[in-house]
């Protein structure tokens, strides 16, 4: 059947359209009915109140049989509310095998889920924006409300990288909103995922929302995008933020998976099936 890998910016597993009251369950059963091998998240919560106070990477993970997961801290505390950055002492990874002190941390990240046997977790930090910007947000969930605009402070930014036990190696990211910083952001992460590529014989993925539209991303690069598709807002794409790029994946070698909104967050998963 080959390898399944998806890419989904979580919202904290938000409901879309919101709900009077929560359903603990709903991300679980979006996410299995994604039925992939490997995913990167982002905006994901982990024993953060608004969501239960729950380790969502290992929640998903146990839920679907994979052994391995982590979670890379952006910030300690709840964006939006109150938060800090997160102080160098403090954990770069929490993953399956993670001492308990370390789970037991309230912060929001990124994180990664796989079935596929992972051999090594590696970090690249990528600063903030010292300046926000006024974000234009869609009106409603149904598309017809009147968009309107956010004071919005940039966070720090992350990639966390697996390494994978089948010869590729999977970076997951969120960038900055920030145009121009969030182009620099991936140009560093485009250069250190290769160099890992390189050091450990395998290929390299790069995938998350990397908040870029009209294919920027691989423009006057050798990275070519492997999915096209409006991910935002999830109940009617306008836009597409998401990405997975690589650079020695040819046509044959996958195939696009397309999903449709699952109830939960406001950006669509978006997903390739490697061929054996």
């Amino acid at each position: 059947m080959g390898v399944r890998i998806t890419s989904w910016n979580l919202l904290h597993g938000m409901a879309i359209p919101p709900q009077k009251s929560s359903d603990p369950g709903a991300l679980i059963r979006a996410v299995q009915s994604l039925d992939s091998d490997l995913f990167g998240f982002q905006e994901v919560d982990h024993f953060l109140p608004r969501s239960e106070s729950r380790p969502q990477m290992r929640d998903i993970a146990e839920s679907i049989g994979a052994r391995d997961w982590a979670m890379g801290p952006s910030v300690i505390g709840t964006p939006g509310e109150s938060w800090r950055k997160r102080h160098e002492h403090e954990p770069e990874i929490i993953c399956n095998t993670s001492a308990h002190s370390e789970l037991m941390h309230e912060c929001y990240g990124i994180g990664i889920v796989s079935k596929i046997p992972v051999v090594s977790w590696h970090r690249l930090n990528l600063g903030n924006s010292p300046v926000g910007l006024p974000l234009i947000v869609p009106g409603d969930e149904s598309g017809k409300g009147r968009p309107r605009f956010i004071y919005v402070q940039d966070e720090p930014r992350l990639a966390i990288a697996a390494v994978l036990e089948n010869g590729f190696t999977v970076v997951n990211t969120h960038l900055s909103f920030v145009p121009g910083f969030n182009l620099a952001q991936l140009h560093r992460l485009k250069k250190w995922a290769l160099s890992i590529a390189q050091s450990t014989g395998t290929r390299a993925i790069v995938m998350g929302d990397l908040n870029l539209p009209k294919n920027l991303p691989i423009v006057a690069s050798p990275w070519k995008s492997l999915v096209t598709q409006n991910t935002y807002p999830s109940w009617g794409g306008k836009i597409q933020f998401d990405y997975i790029l690589a650079t020695d994946l040819s046509f044959g070698e996958f195939s696009v998976r397309n999903f449709s909104p699952t109830g939960v967050s406001d950006h669509l998963p978006i997903g390739i099936q490697l061929s054996n």
